[in-house]
């Protein structure tokens, strides 16, 4: 019944709204009452002297009872809710109209007799009940003097028995029932208006958890259906828009963990591949040596042997990279920049390869600025990223041709360009080629010996330089492969 945020808030909303009814109507009671008596007081506070000014009460011989009968039988006649009692200076009570046995108090308290006899008293002043002994009441009182002397009180309570609790008053009083009524009424409007706002307001809410539920049931593959208001600015339209957001990014990155697992897979493949071939010739070559090795020329062992050694530095190379990939991607391993420059570390790499060039047929050539500038990087890191961006140029350029090497700057930068006139790339392979293990399908046999890490090490590398590597290739025109650094400042 109460598992919906609604269903709470409007059992809150009735709670509050029974208190508040209570409390309106407890008002309601205390100011009722309140004002009746002050009115009542206020109206009648001269009756008392009235009724000391036209009898005399108290005389020589005391208590002048034929004078105080006939004033209770008028009283009792004109008013039968006021009571008239005489008191003496102490406040004793010396005579009552009541009928024997109502009057519980023998005397009345003469505190609130003195606060009514001051003028300026504000009202309403309540007097003890003598009828009840823990009641009050708003009275009347005048003194009763002979020759100038104290001789008691006249005590006039002004509201009686008839009129001494408020169903009472209620019943008496349209005008109370009309307002009590009046309030009631309003308070059900209210409560009827705050649930429908409740509503209304929750309603956004509601329809928020049915499209998460349902984002829930489509394995978190569907993007949330309710999407937020645009120009809504209250809690639930930014809390829509954060958990829409929540959910686009949740996608995303589930996308992006199947695409890991497949390129895991894939590059597990890649690896067991990529080992098993130069494994398998080594095993084979040996194994022939092993079994005809006497039947065999020197020459031919000779060539038997030298190809097991090629597999096995292929197969070196290959575990190389991959250990040298693997630290590149660990957290530990992290670029030790220093200045140095960037122009004398390139001209030492291209002498490095300038035999294997030459006897390849290719030229190397480099272009530098007369200041070499000095960059801040990882020499040996910097180092590796021009041998593998060399190599990869010499691989695919055909004899007579030429891998170029240039240096520009700007004000902030150094640009550096590898190029090369072999083959090319061609455009649906381009996206492809810094990917790991990936080997070009028409990538001649001959030219398959990279392991196809070399480009993967470059690019991760120059990420942990905080730098990008572009690459831009046409068929049978050469490619060139970018990328900047930061200038030492």
């Amino acid at each position: 019944m109460l598992s919906t945020l609604y269903a709470r808030l409007a059992l809150v909303l009735l709670v509050l709204f029974f208190g508040l009814g209570i409390g309106f109507l407890l008002i309601t009671r205390f100011v009722s009452t309140t004002y009746q008596q002050e009115v009542s007081q206020k109206m009648n506070r001269d009756l008392a002297a009235h009724i000391v000014a036209e009898h005399r009460l108290i005389g020589n011989d005391g208590v002048n009872r034929p004078a105080l009968q006939e004033v209770f039988h008028y009283m009792m006649v004109v008013n039968p809710a006021i009571e008239v009692y005489l008191l003496d200076p102490e406040g004793l009570i010396l005579a009552d109209a009541a009928p024997p046995g109502k009057v519980k108090r023998p005397d009345v308290s003469l505190a609130p007799v003195r606060a009514l006899l001051n003028p300026t008293a504000r009202l309403p002043i309540l007097g003890d009940d003598p009828r009840n002994p823990e009641g009050r009441k708003v009275f009347s009182v005048a003194p009763v003097e002979d020759a100038g002397r104290l001789r008691g009180y006249v005590y006039v309570i002004l509201s009686g028995e008839t009129q001494e609790n408020t169903a009472e008053l209620l019943r008496g009083s349209y005008i109370l029932q009309l307002g009590a009524w009046a309030i009631v009424a309003c308070l059900l409007f209210a409560l009827l208006a705050g649930l429908l706002l409740f509503g209304l307001l929750t309603r956004r809410l509601r329809h928020m958890t049915s499209a998460v539920a349902a984002f829930e049931a489509s394995k978190l593959a569907a993007p949330l259906a309710f999407l937020p208001h645009p120009a809504g600015r209250d809690e639930i339209d930014r809390l829509v828009t954060i958990v829409h957001a929540m959910s686009a990014r949740i996608i995303d990155q589930l996308r992006k963990l199947a695409q890991t697992d497949t390129m895991r897979r894939e590059l597990v493949a890649n690896v067991s591949h990529d080992l098993r071939t130069p494994l398998s010739a080594m095993q084979g070559y040996l194994e022939t040596l092993l079994i005809k090795g006497d039947s065999l020329t020197v020459e031919e062992q000779r060539r038997y042997l030298e190809t097991a050694k090629r597999h096995c530095d292929r197969l070196e190379v290959l575990v190389g990279h991959m250990f040298e990939l693997a630290k590149l991607d660990s957290r530990e391993t992290l670029p030790q920049c220093e200045p140095h420059s960037l122009g004398e570390l390139m001209q030492d790499v291209a002498q490095k390869y300038e035999l294997y060039a030459r006897e390849r047929g290719v030229r190397i050539e480099t272009e530098l600025q007369h200041d070499a500038p000095f960059v801040n990087a990882d020499i040996a890191m910097i180092e590796r990223v021009f041998e593998n961006l060399i190599e990869n140029a010499l691989r695919y350029t055909q004899e007579g041709g030429v891998v170029r090497l240039a240096l520009g700057t700007d004000r902030r930068r150094v640009q550096v360009a590898v190029s090369d006139t072999g083959s090319g790339i061609s455009p649906e392979r381009l996206p492809y080629i810094f990917d790991r293990f990936y080997h070009s399908e028409d990538t001649p046999p001959e030219k398959s010996r990279s392991a196809g890490l070399g480009l993967a090490i470059v690019k991760r590398i120059l990420e942990l330089h905080g730098s990008a590597i572009s690459v831009v290739s046409k068929p049978a025109a050469g490619t060139t492969f970018s990328f900047d650094l930061p200038l030492t400042r």
